[in-house]
């Protein structure tokens, strides 16, 4: 079965993104299901129910989030009422939403989802690699495969839980840093990783936002209000091929699409 990830979705460009380029992959790929962090999709920071029913009408199948989920208060609700939004699951107890779920594929296969949120360089919260150990021993009964979307900013905390939780889990793949990288292998337990999937939104940008406002503020060192860039975007993500018999993952190709407007 082929699973398709798409990295950090960046306000509307990166919506625009994803309606131009997702059709032309799900015809290459064929995926059987669509995973998309959308913590940035609305304005370039948080996420609303209109811009997620936006991304589920195009296509995608569930959305992962991470630190920037809390930005929209009015979102709450729905976070807390919807099955297709996840939150990192290591927030206490008490905060809105959930952080793991079972999708059950037109194929049979029922997928485990695991959304996960770093402490280094981060709020501190509760720890992922003990959350991960508990979610993972209460989805293994329950389902059949199980895939960790890791939100951090630190490669070697990601990298360190790609190690942990190999051969216990199918993939784990790390969002948050906007920055795809290249190191996408298939671990020895047959677990398929990847640091960061990389940003969907504006190219010409630092992250999403635009460039003259990010390098105003390194040089003045002072706060500015973030603005979403425009221009050219691309969709930055990867195709994760898993078989679904052993829970293994058999290949991991990283994608990155400009997007024709």
């Amino acid at each position: 079965m082929n699973l398709l990830f798409i990295g950090d979705i960046v306000g509307k460009p990166g919506r625009r993104a994803v309606k131009t380029v997702l059709p032309e992959l799900v015809h290459a790929y064929k995926p059987d299901a669509i995973i998309a962090n959308g913590e940035n999709a609305a304005g370039g920071l948080g996420l609303t129910q209109d811009t997620a029913e936006e991304l589920f009408n195009l296509g995608v199948t569930l959305l992962t989030t991470g630190n920037h989920v809390w930005q929209k208060k009015e979102f709450y609700g729905f976070l807390q009422d919807t099955s297709r939004v996840l939150r990192p699951a290591n927030y206490p107890p008490g905060a809105p939403g959930k952080g793991a779920t079972i999708i059950n594929l037109a194929n049979q296969v029922r997928l485990g989802v695991v959304n996960l949120i770093g402490r280094v360089f981060m709020s501190p919260l509760d720890c992922p690699f003990r959350s991960a150990d508990s979610i993972v021993a209460e989805l293994s009964g329950k389902c059949d495969l199980i895939v960790v979307d890791f939100h951090a900013e630190a490669t070697s905390e990601k990298i360190a839980m790609g190690w942990y939780l190999d051969g216990r889990v199918a993939c784990i793949v790390g969002t948050h840093t906007h920055v795809q990288t290249a190191d996408e292998r298939i671990l020895p337990g047959g677990t398929g990783y990847i640091s960061d999937l990389g940003m969907t939104g504006p190219i010409n940008s630092v992250l999403g936002v635009r460039t003259d406002i990010i390098i105003d503020r390194f040089l003045s060192g002072l706060p500015k209000r973030f603005q979403t860039a425009a221009g050219p975007t691309e969709l930055c993500g990867a195709v994760i091929t898993i078989d679904e018999r052993t829970g293994k993952t058999k290949s991991i190709e990283r994608i990155r699409e400009a997007a024709l407007d």
